[in-house]
Order: C-alpha cells, then structure tokens, then sequence
C-alpha cells in the first residue's frame, strides 16, 4: 500500500527534524511527503527544505496564512494546501504534527492494520511526553480515540467523510463521520509516539473558547457538552477550563453557528455519545 504525509508546520525548529528523521528511518517509506510551513517565523523551512532536497520523496512548501495561531482552521488549511501538491495515486493519507518522533515500524504496523481489515478507515497509535525523565501517556482522550497529532486515513475514507473541517474538532468529527459510515477506528497501544510539545502549549484564552464552539458545530448540545467539558478541563487539571468550553458553547449557539454535520448525522452522533458514557457507567 502506498501511504503520503502531510505535515503542516509553524514555527517547529526544535523539533522537526527529529519527526524528519523519524519517518526516513521508517522500515517501510512513504511515496511522498510534503511539509507545510505555515508562516514560521523561524528556521522551520529551511529545515524542511533540506531534508526535500536529501530525500526524492519529499517536498516542502510555504502556506501564507494569517498569523493569529488558532487550533482547528490553521492546521486543516495548511494540509489542504498539502494536498493540493500531492496526486491521487495513495491508498493512505497521513496527517502528521512536526513535533513527533515516531517507533520505527509504524507505518508498518499502520498499513498492516488497513491490509487485514477492509472495513477499518483509520488508524493511529498513542501520544506519550516526557515527565520527570520518563515517557508517559498524554492522557486527555479515550483510547479508542485517534490524537489529531497523526492521523492516518483509508483513502475511500478521507473521501467519504469530505476530507477535514477547517475549524476546531476536525479531529472528533473526522471519527465519528467514520462511525456515522460504518468505518472502523482503531487505536493501537504498541505504537508508542514521543510527543515533543504539549498539546495546546501555544494556544491563548481565544482559543480556549473555540472548544465550547467545536462540541456545539459536532451537534453534541448542551447536556453532552456539559459532561464533555467538565471532563476535558479535569484531564488537563484546569478546572475553570470548563467555563470557558461552555461560554463557547452558548456564543456559537447564540449567533446560529453552522454545524460541521447534517441533522441525521448529528443525531447519529449524539446517539453515539450517549451509548458511549452509559457503558462507561454501567
């Protein structure tokens, strides 16, 4: 199977190259790998720009975006960008952060999970930092959850569920589109990922209200995205976090807000929701 990357970049100099390094270390290489630099101000390019001219099957390319650095719209721009550069000739496409040092036989066991099953539509390992000297895991999702970080998606998939929302939850509502089309989503737990930068280091109170906005655009409502924010803000130990998610919730419901799904899929997910916290409980 032939897998492309896209990884979208801002201002990663102290760490891409080791997310470089890891991927052209890989047991099994990707066809092509573009890397988006999205309006760095510091040596991310040129970094990029050396390892395209070392290795054929990588390329690099400058997205001029605005610069306020806002979760969601960015990254999502920034990779349709990178996939404007790229052919139709995949059977995956991956999504990768520039943060990251991947285990060497990921792709391998990536492209061995869609080669077995059909059915499953995406695939992704876990998210570990370090603290304290030891790698543990990030843990601010369930683990049948998929970390926005790197995503990897079955073509037919991608196509299916129409690609990625520019906004924040493009990374829940890409999963439960899968569901919502019977796609499988699986998590593998030997697929240890070294996350370099916490989640969210860069991101200022504006953005914070943008998760409140995410739960309503998925079509959550108040009820779930009530227990979803107070759970969200405790896993990241903020607690007054959850103010924040629901005033975002109550602002993009108050100026009527498109959603990111139609009504039978919001439905859908909320249904899925509801299953989801019932056999957590019961």
């Amino acid at each position: 199977m032939n897998y492309y990357i896209i990884i979208p970049a801002y201002n990663e100099e102290q760490f891409i190259e080791l997310t470089l390094q890891s991927i052209v270390n890989q047991t099994i290489l990707p066809k092509k790998v573009v890397i988006v630099d999205d309006n760095s101000t510091d040596k991310t390019f040129e970094i990029a720009e050396k390892y395209a001219k070392k290795f054929s099957y990588i390329s690099a390319v400058k997205n001029n975006s605005e610069a306020i650095h806002l979760p969601g719209s960015k990254v999502v721009k920034a990779l349709n960008k990178g996939l404007s550069q790229l052919d139709d000739e995949y059977d995956v496409i991956v999504k990768l952060d520039a943060d990251l040092i991947l285990p060497l036989n990921y792709f391998k066991t990536i492209l061995n999970h869609f080669k077995l099953d059909d059915k499953i539509g995406m695939v992704g390992g876990f998210a570990y930092i370090e603290k304290d000297g030891n790698w543990i895991l990030e843990n601010l999702t369930d683990k049948d959850h998929i970390r926005g970080a790197f995503k990897a998606y079955r073509k037919e998939t991608f196509k299916q569920i129409g690609g990625l929302k520019p906004a924040m939850g493009w990374d829940t509502v890409d999963e439960l589109l899968c569901k919502f089309y019977n796609w499988k989503v699986v998590t593998d737990e030997s697929l240890k990922v070294k996350h370099l930068k916490p989640t969210g280091a860069n991101y200022n109170k504006a953005a914070r209200y943008k998760q409140g906005e995410a739960f309503y655009s998925l079509g959550y409502g108040l009820t779930i995205t009530t227990i979803a924010s107070l759970k969200l803000a405790l896993r990241k130990k903020k607690p007054l976090l959850f103010i924040d998610y629901i005033n975002g919730f109550l602002k993009a419901k108050s100026s009527g807000k498109e959603l990111f799904v139609t009504k039978e899929q919001a439905r859908f997910i909320r249904n899925y929701r509801w299953k989801k916290m019932k056999e957590k409980l019961f």
